[in-house]
């Protein structure tokens, strides 16, 4: 996911995909718990996209686009 595809979205829908990205990370790290991941590198991948998100959304308000 690109910084620029992010700042096209609106502030709610920023939001709404910070949240399904989280519960993403949270069912990666308990099936990681559980009986291992495939690919390893899928918490810290979805990990930078909530925190790619977030900034995108703190940039909109800093902006008074909210």
């Amino acid at each position: 996911m690109k910084a620029q595809e992010l700042r096209k979205m609106s502030v709610e829908e920023l939001k709404k995909k910070a949240d399904e990205l989280k519960q993403e990370l949270l069912k990666l790290r308990f099936q990681a718990k559980l009986q291992g991941l495939d690919n390893p590198m899928a918490i810290r991948n979805t990990k930078r996209d909530v925190a790619r998100v977030l900034t995108v959304i703190r940039e909109k308000e800093l902006k008074g686009e909210v």
